[in-house]
């Protein structure tokens, strides 16, 4: 109890006692870097409208930078901007352009360092290499930020948030275009990520590594050359995000490698090449996702066990599930698919004759690509009938018993 009223008085003490730094081109201050060796702990330095040509500006107190409209800092391709080596540090409302390249220390617009509580809101990043760049530092606020990169080539260009061995931040409401990876974890566990729009980047729009027990929700994934990948982590939830547009030969809106005990829930995947790609993931529930007019809907590469796929929509995908085993033990059930013929007698929703969405075509394209070709034509519809009324190639077991007559709304 002793504690808590000391801790009381000096933050009050604390508070009655902050001052607020103007900076401006005619200002008593006239650099950041001098407004912060003059500030005290939980000072506010307020930069004015001006265009500040200023790099490697180190931040070792707890303050809060406040930029005005227009309030501009021009790295001129030196070096990095900022480095927030402090807890309790706060950036909010500035501009930030030119950040140097540096393929040897990944130069970045704000790098923070061991640090904790700290927020970085209403930024907007131009001309950077990487954007804003977390190490080792944990309970954070990464907040609508604008991040607009003019990458043209994965091996020179870097990322746009990245999260490295860093917990517990939230990601939200940020825009995040024309870089490397849009928003990049590195053994980042119990990470938030939602509301934000990651487009147009060159590789992920987001991207997992090592990371364990983070949800991603309320994303919009955007012609990058893949929307998300999650690799080699466990316990991720993604749940009502758009995984759209992103095509190409190699492309998917969804790619799982070797993850394990995921939900993805609720999600839209429209007119990807693949909506979702999976290798080697286990124990993973997919429900009540739409997949929609996709080259295909489902791609599943093998040592995938233990997977649940109902109440999903399958509309107009060229391919809903493309399979490459003879074994399954992934439970299909209830989803509506738009290519099912059957009937419902009794009229209770379901059909009464099982979907199998696998079609032979497939399995030839995995085989031979260029058969694509091929699509539409009065051969794959004679191969698809006769791998339905005697399946040799698919699974027994995979099938749709209970397939939906209306799509789920």
């Amino acid at each position: 109890m002793l504690s808590f009223f000391l801790s009381l008085l000096l933050s009050c003490g604390l508070a009655q006692n902050q001052t607020t730094i103007e900076v401006c081109p005619g200002c008593k201050v006239g650099s950041i870097k001098e407004a912060i060796a003059m500030a005290s702990d939980f000072d506010t330095i307020l930069i004015k409208k001006g265009t500040y040509n200023e790099f490697n500006i180190l931040v070792d107190k707890p303050i809060t930078l406040l930029g005005e409209a227009s309030a501009t800092i021009d790295g001129r391709d030196q070096g990095e901007i900022f480095r927030i080596v402090s807890d309790h540090v706060t950036i909010d409302g500035l501009k930030i352009i030119n950040v140097g390249t540096s393929y040897t220390s990944d130069y970045a617009a704000i790098r923070v360092v061991k640090s904790q509580h700290f927020t970085i809101r209403n930024i907007v990043l131009e001309k950077l290499f990487f954007g804003i760049y977390l190490e080792r530092s944990d309970n954070g606020i990464i907040s609508n930020n604008k991040i607009l990169g003019d990458a043209l080539d994965e091996y020179n260009s870097g990322n746009g948030i990245q999260l490295w061995y860093s917990k517990n931040v939230v990601v939200e409401g940020n825009l995040v275009q024309g870089v490397r990876d849009g928003i990049y974890l590195e053994f980042a566990d119990h990470i938030t990520i939602s509301n934000n729009h990651s487009k147009d980047n060159l590789r992920y729009g987001l991207h997992f590594m090592f990371s364990n027990d983070d949800s991603y929700t309320d994303n919009i994934f955007e012609n990058n050359g893949a929307g998300v990948a999650v690799m080699f982590s466990k316990r991720i939830k993604m749940e009502r995000n758009t995984f759209r547009r992103n095509w190409g030969t190699a492309s998917f809106g969804l790619l799982l490698k070797e993850i394990n005990d995921a939900e993805i829930i609720g999600n839209t995947f429209e007119k990807n090449t693949v909506g979702i790609n999976v290798e080697g993931s286990n124990r993973i529930n997919y429900l009540r996702n739409n997949f929609i007019e996709n080259g295909w809907a489902v791609k599943i590469m093998g040592a995938c066990y233990t997977n649940a796929f109902r109440n999903n929509n399958f509309i107009y995908n060229s391919f809903d599930i493309s399979y490459n085993s003879k074994l399954n033990d992934n439970v299909f059930d209830q989803n509506y698919w738009s290519d099912y013929t059957g009937y419902d007698l009794n009229r209770d929703g379901i059909g009464d004759v099982p979907y199998r969405p696998v079609k032979l075509f497939s399995y030839i394209v995995n085989r031979s690509p260029e058969t694509i070709v091929l699509l539409r034509s009065l051969f794959m519809d004679l191969i698809d009938f006769s791998e339905k009324v005697s399946p040799v190639f698919t699974p027994d077991n995979l099938a749709d018993t209970h397939p939906l007559m209306k799509k789920r709304i």
